[in-house]
């Protein structure tokens, strides 16, 4: 008790360093799985807007597009003294086109010397020349294509907004330079938008040209107008890939992403500030927080309060233990005296009449009838005896389970007396069961196990008053139908327990047959009775169904393969059968119990074995290495001391000792817990009528084996 004592406040210690432990750890994957998240939304977010502002500024660049190829097509065919002819007229056309676009500032043309022609701002054109413009000067020396200049001011005298332009070449028709035509854009317009999709904290757009110099930008910050080396990674902008950079212009980390303009050299960015990410999962986290401590707290003063307190109560134990034990030792010895009371009735009851029996036999001149009948009370005592054994290991639940073919029916009308007493006499017990004999293979007490926990279930529903039928017949199929190949041959066995009971709802049809699921009252019912006949019929090969209606009673139909009965079976009397010879059969026999050893030993040597006797599996182990073809089975005890039997029996399965075994035992824990693993079983006690039977079925001998071996019987 001390040691327990011990052992449960040195847990509650423990209990008190992973109270703080396990939620610190918790705490500390939760945040590294939380900081992934986090940015894996931050990056979805940035895709998100970086498609917005791609097709944004898709669209802006191709509408200037068409303003420029409008622009180009109305000078075309026009000579430089004909676009000044008509340069009134123009330049209301280029106005118009100029006012339509809200992101164009302007658009001009100009000859081969940089001189503007005509333009959608003023009239007549000025008389200067633009050509040491990027605009006008990319383009000189050959066709580039769509032109995207820097970032400009306007040159005097005009004044307004800054902008960029987008311009082409203007050609003769045999390739010769004739001048450009150009459209100023306005970056404002691109970061008015910027600044409208941008409302969240840490937000960042931009529009680069190709070599990184920044055409528009949000948030606005002081701008270079030198071009940015490096301020595009290499192969972000041509793939999906985020990256994490320091801008060059305001010296702020952000997580970006680029996607070019196709057909413009242009790109397109948008980001978020990593300092905001990382305020997004330190709020996620601090919510943790403001649970997580006061819980843990809680948690640490209940376990330290729970301490204490278990101190305060082994110290109280302590002292009630030291009086009570007085009492303790009174109510013991009572229970005690009343089992073994009990238990000594019976026995002495079986061992009177078999003193009685042997004292009789001892008698002289006795006639062989009674002599026989002397004898048959001993067998019949011991099988009693046998019995009674078997209950009280079935009571304390050591006993191995072991299906076994039976009459169905027979069990059945062996069970009516005493379930006439289970459920009252105020409820009348009609059984049904047929002529012809129904065998089954299935464990025999758990089959009544189950029939009685039926009977209680329809007690209960009875409110004991009513009719209750048990009726057994056979069916050729169960009520779910199974495949052909599954079907037993003989069809099933059915039992109907039916009931005039209240009946079951049909919504509950689904969840009677649940552990634990009861509809009684606190202490009236644990709602496991319905579930061992559930698993009993499912692990016997059969089912279980329910038909019922409300105020109408229920019917419960337990469905069970049917069998052949087994040759043994079909004799009345087979506890008196007769043995079977030895023939010479070979039996190495293990049993630590010298006495029932020589007993079984010398009992086969009659019969025509021959038997060597060892009293420990080790020394059976070395028998049958040095000379396995010595035996033709194995008979072993299975509790011994050191090696059981059943433990003897897979040694010699993983050596590949191919020899039968046959186990023995009364009581057995392990059997109980695990089973025979699929080895032959016989129980004890047991008649050399039995053991004989068990040997030769599993090596089957004939009777008139040749040569005839003198019996014998080797002790070891």
């Amino acid at each position: 008790m001390q040691t327990a004592q011990r052992k449960s406040l040195t847990m509650l210690r423990w209990m008190m360093v992973a109270s703080l432990a396990l939620p610190v750890a918790l705490f500390l994957i939760a945040a590294y799985v939380s900081y992934g998240t986090t940015f894996d939304e931050a990056d979805r977010d940035i895709r998100r807007s970086l498609d917005v502002v791609h097709e944004h500024a898709l669209k802006v660049f191709e509408t200037i597009d068409r303003g420029l190829s409008e622009t180009d097509e109305l000078v075309r065919d026009l000579s430089d003294a004909d676009i000044k002819a008509r340069e009134q007229a123009l330049h209301v056309r280029l106005r118009q086109l100029s006012d339509a676009l809200p992101q164009m500032k302007s658009a001009w043309v100009f000859d081969a010397a940089g001189r503007p022609l005509v333009n959608s701002l003023i009239y007549p054109a000025p008389d200067m020349s633009f050509h040491d413009r990027d605009y006008f000067d990319a383009h000189v020396k050959g066709s580039i294509g769509t032109f995207v200049g820097a970032r400009l001011t306007p040159r005097l005298p005009f004044q307004g907004a800054a902008f960029f332009s987008v311009s082409r070449r203007r050609e003769s028709d045999d390739g010769r330079f004739t001048g450009v035509v150009q459209a100023s854009v306005l970056p404002d317009y691109f970061e008015r938008f910027y600044a409208r999709i941008g409302r969240a904290q840490g937000s960042y757009f931009a529009l680069r040209r190709y070599d990184g110099l920044t055409l528009a930008r949000f948030p606005a910050a002081e701008r270079s107008q030198a071009p940015a080396p490096h301020d595009i990674p290499a192969g972000a902008a041509d793939t999906e890939q985020l990256v994490t950079e320091t801008s060059p212009i305001d010296q702020v980390e952000r997580r970006v992403g680029y996607q070019r303009l196709a057909g413009y050299p242009v790109y397109v960015s948008a980001g978020m500030e990593t300092a905001t990410i990382t305020t997004r999962w330190l709020g996620t986290m601090s919510r943790h927080l403001i649970f997580g401590v006061p819980a843990t707290a809680l948690l640490v003063v209940l376990l330290t309060l729970a301490r204490r307190r278990t101190e305060h109560l082994y110290v109280e134990a302590a002292r009630r233990s030291e009086a009570e034990d007085a009492l303790k030792h009174g109510q013991r010895m009572e229970a005690l005296g009343q089992l073994t009371g009990g238990v000594a009735h019976d026995f002495n009851n079986l061992l009177t009449v078999i003193r009685a029996s042997a004292d009789l036999l001892r008698r002289p001149n006795l006639s062989e009838e009674r002599r026989q009948r002397y004898i048959d009370a001993i067998s019949d005592t011991v099988a009693r005896a046998s019995k009674l054994t078997s209950q009280l290991l079935a009571f304390a639940r050591r006993q191995a389970l072991k299906p076994e073919i039976f009459d169905l029916g027979r069990c059945v009308v062996t069970l009516r007396d005493m379930t006439k007493t289970l459920v009252g006499s105020r409820i009348q017990v009609v059984t049904s069961v047929p002529d012809e004999p129904c065998y089954v293979n299935a464990d025999a007490g758990q089959f009544e196990t189950a029939l009685i926990n039926m009977a209680v279930n329809a007690r209960d529903a009875m409110a004991g008053q009513g009719v209750l039928s048990i009726a057994v017949a056979t069916a050729a199929d169960l009520p779910t139908p199974v495949a052909l190949h599954d079907r037993p041959p003989l069809g099933y066995v059915t039992i109907a327990v039916e009931d005039t009971g209240v009946g079951i709802p049909q919504e509950q049809f689904s969840r009677i047959f649940e552990p634990f699921y009861t509809t009684k009252t606190i202490g009236q019912g644990t709602g496991l009775g319905l579930s061992q006949v559930f698993g009993f019929a499912r692990q016997s090969g059969g089912e279980i169904a329910v038909v019922s209606e409300v105020g109408k009673g229920a019917t419960f139909m337990l469905y069970l393969p049917r069998v052949t009965p087994a040759q043994d079976q079909r004799s009345e009397s087979g506890s008196h059968a007769e043995p079977i010879g030895g023939g010479g059969m070979s039996v190495l026999v293990v049993e630590d119990n010298i006495d029932v050893g020589r007993s079984a030993t010398e009992a086969l040597a009659e019969l025509g074995y021959r038997t060597t006797l060892v009293d420990n599996a080790k020394d059976a182990l070395e028998e049958l290495i040095d000379g396995s073809g010595r035996f033709d089975v194995v008979f072993t005890d299975v509790v011994m001391p050191g090696m059981t039997g059943l433990e003897l029996a897979e040694e010699m399965r993983r050596l590949d000792l191919d020899i039968p075994v046959v186990l023995a035992s009364g009581y057995s824990h392990v059997l109980a817990q695990q089973g025979s693993n699929g080895y032959e079983l016989l129980r004890k006690p047991y008649s050399i009528e039995e053991l004989s039977r068990v040997l030769h079925r599993m090596v089957p001998v004939p009777l008139d084996r040749a040569p005839p071996v003198a019996p014998s019987s080797e002790v070891r």
